[in-house]
């Protein structure tokens, strides 16, 4: 890391250690619940769908946000617990300064605000995301700058790290839209020589994501996460454990379901040689 980055990360660190962590009622964590929907265009049709529940964690509450919460933790095990080294690198620094130093390192542009993280914890000791967004705020806790897309990929679990500069989005109603090559290789049934287009509406009531794959301009696949917001109390982690049990475990199993479902329909398989992939152990920077 330069003097630059350091002198600029250890001042937001100071800056941000000097805030007060809301109460219970007063937090920005919460949860999100509602569907994922998967559709596959080409070579042959495909679509299915299920229920989610994932949290939305200010990086600066993480500390609290599971006090008195008897099957929830920070960094130690129990039936759901969150845990640094699940997410972006280097790990061996706190995760909203991970996160800014990424956006920092594609942008030249350093959020001092809050780094809010929507995400599937662990569950049972088990952790997978397809993706996690990071909503990346200026000081004033209000203004979005960035959003970082961290990729996990199947059955490889390497990482990636997609940075979506705001000043670089397209804006229609509440969606923002970005449109960039692909660079990491998601799935043995998707080619690389592919380009996304992506809309994603800020965190707020609702929460939506679309990410749409185009191949020479075909439409080949999207994917779209559409939830509703709820308060992060007690109540609401119960309903999430009793609801939703087993999360992560579901995520991984529906996705090896469905890509068992496709390859018996004889959809042509992917060779990732010369993918651009991040080993999960140690993550690098790039937009």
């Amino acid at each position: 890391m330069n003097a630059r980055l350091q002198h600029t990360a250890d001042t937001a660190t100071q800056d941000r250690s000097a805030t007060v962590l809301p109460t219970s009622s007063l937090l920005h964590s919460a949860i999100y619940t509602g569907w994922v929907q998967h559709r596959r265009e080409q070579p042959h049709a495909h679509a299915f769908r299920y229920r989610v529940a994932m949290l939305y964690l200010d990086l600066d509450e993480i500390e609290h946000v599971f006090d008195g919460r008897l099957l929830w933790s920070n960094e130690r095990s129990n039936l759901a617990a969150f845990h640094r080294e699940d997410y972006l690198g280097p790990i061996d620094i706190p995760l909203h300064e991970a996160v800014r130093l990424r956006v920092f390192g594609a942008t030249q542009v350093y959020p001092r605000g809050p780094i809010r993280l929507l995400t599937h914890p662990r569950y049972f000791g088990y952790v997978f995301n397809p993706v996690s967004f990071y909503y990346c705020y200026a000081e004033d806790g209000q203004t979005l700058q960035a959003i970082v897309a961290e990729i996990t990929n199947t059955p490889w679990r390497e990482r990636h790290a997609y940075v979506l500069q705001i000043v670089n989005a397209q804006i229609h109603g509440r969606a923002l839209h970005w449109h960039f090559a692909k660079r990491f290789h998601v799935s043995p049934f998707m080619p690389m020589d592919c380009d996304y287009a992506w809309a994603l509406t800020p965190p707020g009531a609702d929460l939506l994501v679309h990410m749409k794959v185009l191949r020479q301009g075909q439409h080949q696949f999207d994917a779209s996460l559409k939830l509703q917001r709820q308060a992060l109390d007690g109540r609401g982690l119960a309903r999430v454990l009793l609801r939703y049990p087993a999360m992560t475990m579901k995520v991984i199993l529906a996705i090896h379901w469905q890509a068992l479902l496709i390859f018996l329909r004889r959809n042509p398989v992917h060779d990732r040689a010369g993918a651009t992939a991040q080993p999960r152990t140690r993550p690098r920077g790039h937009e």
